[in-house]
């Protein structure tokens, strides 16, 4: 008995997984051989920089390319397809454009039965892009999300991946449009909102760096709580 297995994209996925320009102008490639020489001095063995190198690749253009992905091969000595093989397991890598702020929704189980999917819906409605869209100006990406550790702040919205927690249809929409009307949103924890290209450079470890003061909160340490309040009865 044989059994033919195809290889590659499944049937419904457009196109090759990365795209974009092929090659870097001189003074780019100089300028991103300078920041990975920073970062793979960082780690025993240089293919562990991978992960971080690709952050940097994306903060040129605001998603992977070609010519991201070739430079990272080169800096580390791997193939285009070792490289590509990395960056299309992890959804945090873009293949296509993105717009200068990621709103990312969550729909896994947890907040998708706490409203995340309704807050998906409003969101497809005002800004007039679904899922994996961005708008025309460019501003804004929208992505229903994997789960991102935080359910215990069930639903969830991120924006360049710092956290909104505890979101309504209505919280979220009056996020989005403080971002249209140019304001700049406070996360519930964690960093300042930065653009989209800057948030990539500081994944990479060669941006601005904030330490995140706020600590865990109450609903993180409830079952910390009553493990202890056992303990002591």
């Amino acid at each position: 008995m044989s059994v033919d297995l195809v290889l590659g994209p499944r049937p419904e996925e457009p196109g090759p997984p990365i795209g974009g320009r092929d090659s870097y102008p001189a003074e780019v490639v100089n300028r991103l051989t300078t920041d990975a020489a920073t970062i793979i001095a960082r780690y025993p063995h240089p293919r562990s920089a991978l992960l971080p190198l690709l952050h940097l690749v994306q903060s040129e253009d605001g998603y992977l390319t070609k010519a991201g992905i070739a430079f990272c091969a080169k800096q580390l000595d791997l193939t285009d397809a070792e490289v590509a093989a990395v960056a299309t397991f992890y959804s945090m890598y873009r293949r296509t454009e993105t717009g200068q702020y990621l709103v990312g929704v969550c729909t896994n189980t947890l907040c998708a039965i706490m409203g995340g999917d309704a807050i998906l819906e409003a969101l497809e409605t005002d800004l007039g892009v679904h899922a994996g869209q961005t708008t025309g100006d460019g501003l804004i990406t929208l992505e229903h999300i994997e789960c991102n550790a935080a359910c215990d702040y069930a639903p969830v919205v991120m924006v360049n991946w710092e956290f909104f927690d505890n979101q309504t249809p209505a919280s979220a929409r009056e996020l989005v449009e403080s971002i249209r009307a140019g304001q700049t949103p406070q996360p519930t924890r964690g960093a300042p909102v930065c653009p989209f290209t800057q948030t990539a450079r500081t994944l990479a470890g060669v941006g601005p760096q904030t330490a995140d003061t706020t600590g865990p909160g109450a609903a993180t340490l409830a079952g910390l709580r009553v493990a202890r309040e056992q303990d002591e009865s």
